[in-house]
């Protein structure tokens, strides 16, 4: 419990009478200060007891009091001790009457008790409450470092609670709550995602205070590295003592040391997971079955979809690893659903991931992508749905996906919208444009010197199939006119239109450079 004015009045040894400001007695103390001069305010912190005997002070003058204690109390002076006996045998009303207007205490020192004496008490009570705090800090520390070791975090968050007399909760990295004590706290902390998601764009360890002075929050950081690992809210009507921040920062010590040990057991989980991996690539589903045993078995049992990342162009090395990122988004969200992901880095520069087809982290992973991905500078490419023994296959489908990602400049394609779709907007590349414009350039140089409209005939033949008469009355010529036509595109190309690849070639560069229709 903090000193008080209070608990100096009722110091027996100390025999201090209340002559003013009785009603703020309750006010904490940090130290006791002596000083004679007429204006001491330079020299105070604010939360001091001020000792004098008015020995410089013009004690009975109304206005000159008036102006020394509005002084002392807008500096923060908590009350004034006044030592009758020496200076003035009683307190001078025209002081008395300044105090009771500021509303400062004025305590009245009898000359008996010597400032010496009220300097040792308010020591002596400073320390006893310091060791109160260290000693209730330690048994908090210990008391959630049992809860650590025997329970988990969720125990250390209801631990924090209890002695911070409010609410606490931990949050992961992407902000969402992990637990939160006592149980009405889960909402309340939930309004804070916004909150938790600035901090994490802090390098670590950061802190904010958020919040009225009905429901004062403070943020903490997690994670011993740059990177924020997760946060901690604790939420109090009032500043932390000192008591309450030991158990504070105990926690935050407690709930880092369990997030870097939780990533040591994920390094090891991916260095297994890469070797699933490889093992299902290579045609050997049984045997990593074995070796994932429970940690990723059940998702080898059910259908599942590869979905592979890269970073769609050059990599800032000062930004933040887009596919750590990405990494942690999926797997948070197998975690809040209890369910299996593998994600498996490949070096720096890809990331393979294998989760449940239709599940939480491929719903994540759209969100991602129609969020963030583009912006972080991924390209994703995702697999169709599949089984252990077509991992393989999987691997090529979301290679492929990828492939067509990075030259349309989207963020994430599906195997399944490239054979579900058309061929054509694969020609959407500048090699296919340039071969497409070189095929046809003989036939454009042709046309531009007005002997003729061999490009339109062309596109008129193959759209009806090279059938004659319906190919002329669209172009509104006789078919011999057409044929004529035709024989000049072999000529100038060199190549027969009998042969059904020269035919393919044609059309594909057509519509390449958007100059054929829809075939009839």
């Amino acid at each position: 419990m903090p000193l008080t004015l209070a608990s100096l009045v009722q110091h027996s040894a100390l025999k201090l009478t209340v002559r003013a400001g009785e009603d703020r007695l309750d006010t904490p103390v940090r130290w006791a200060h002596v000083s004679e001069l007429a204006d001491p305010v330079p020299y105070m912190e604010g939360g001091e007891l001020l000792l004098v005997t008015a020995m410089k002070l013009d004690a009975g003058n109304r206005e000159a009091m008036g102006r020394y204690v509005k002084r002392l109390a807008d500096a923060g002076v908590v009350g004034l001790g006044f030592a009758v006996g020496v200076n003035y045998d009683q307190i001078p009303d025209a002081l008395l009457e300044a105090a009771r207007e500021a509303d400062l205490p004025l305590l009245e020192v009898p000359r008996r008790t010597p400032f010496l004496a009220i300097s040792k008490a308010v020591s002596a009570a400073l320390a006893a409450d310091q060791y109160r705090a260290v000693t209730a800090g330690f048994e908090a520390q210990r008391e959630m470092t049992r809860a650590a070791l025997a329970e988990g975090p969720a125990a250390v968050v209801a631990r924090l609670a209890s002695h911070v007399d409010g609410w606490a909760a931990l949050y992961d990295a992407s902000g969402q709550v992990l637990a939160a004590a006592p149980d009405w706290a889960a909402r309340r902390a939930a309004r804070l995602t916004a909150d938790v998601e600035r901090l994490r764009e802090r390098s670590a360890p950061a802190s904010a205070v958020v919040g009225g002075t009905d429901d004062r929050v403070e943020l903490q950081s997690l994670g011993t590295g740059r990177r924020v690992r997760g946060a901690l809210a604790v939420g109090t009507g009032a500043p932390l003592g000192t008591a309450e921040r030991y158990a504070v920062h105990s926690a935050i010590a407690l709930l880092t040391l369990t997030t870097e040990r939780s990533r040591s057991l994920q390094a090891a989980e991916q260095r297994l997971g890469a070797a699933v991996l490889r093992m299902m690539l290579a045609g050997q589903p049984d045997h990593a079955r074995a070796v994932a045993g429970d940690l990723y078995g059940g998702i080898l049992d059910a259908p599942f979809r590869l979905l592979i990342a890269e970073p769609a162009g050059d990599r800032d090395p000062g930004a933040e690893p887009a596919l750590t990122t990405l990494a942690e988004t999926l797997e948070t969200a197998a975690a809040r659903t209890g369910e299996t992901v593998l994600t498996v880095p490949e070096g720096e520069e890809r990331l393979v991931v294998l989760a449940a087809d239709g599940g939480a982290v491929a719903a994540a992973c759209d969100a991602y992508a129609e969020k963030e991905a583009e912006e972080a500078g991924l390209v994703i490419g995702l697999s169709a749905p599949t089984g252990p023994t077509a991992a393989a296959s999987a691997y090529k489908q979301a290679e492929q996906a990828l492939s067509v990602a990075r030259r349309r400049g989207r963020a994430l394609v599906e195997h399944e919208e490239l054979a579900a779709g058309s061929v054509l907007p694969l020609l959407a590349d500048d090699a296919v444009r340039a071969f497409a414009d070189g095929l046809l350039r003989a036939l454009h140089e042709h046309d531009a010197t007005g002997r003729g409209d061999l490009v339109a005939s062309l596109r008129a033949w193959l759209s009806r199939h090279g059938q004659w008469d319906a190919a002329a009355a669209d172009l509104g010529v006789h078919r011999h006119t057409l044929r004529y036509r035709m024989r000049r595109v072999e000529e100038i190309l060199g190549r027969s239109l009998d042969d059904p690849d020269a035919r393919m070639e044609l059309w594909l560069a057509l519509k390449a450079t958007g100059e054929a229709p829809a075939p009839r």
